[in-house]
């Protein structure tokens, strides 16, 4: 994984990741799953919005704590052993 933080004028960062084959299958599937559903908040869903909306949500941790998108979240991190209290 490797991230490239904005610089000058920019506010954007770029994020790119590596996934094994495995993993990558994996996704595709869960992918699938997900776009058989016409009822979604985001539309199709893609690898990169599936990221995209993931990174919002954990964002949301912090800019609306308590808001649902981001107690969901801060369980998923605290269930990997990230204390966030």
């Amino acid at each position: 994984m490797s991230l490239e933080k904005p610089s000058g004028r920019s506010t954007t960062m770029r994020l790119v990741l590596t996934l094994d084959a495995k993993r990558a299958q994996s996704l595709e599937r869960l992918l699938a799953a997900c776009n058989r559903s016409d009822c979604s908040s985001h539309g199709a869903l893609t690898l990169e919005r599936l990221a995209y909306m993931l990174l919002e949500d954990a964002a949301l941790i912090v800019t609306r704590p308590g808001s649902w998108e981001g107690v969901n979240m801060s369980q998923v991190l605290e269930s990997h052993g990230y204390l966030l209290r």
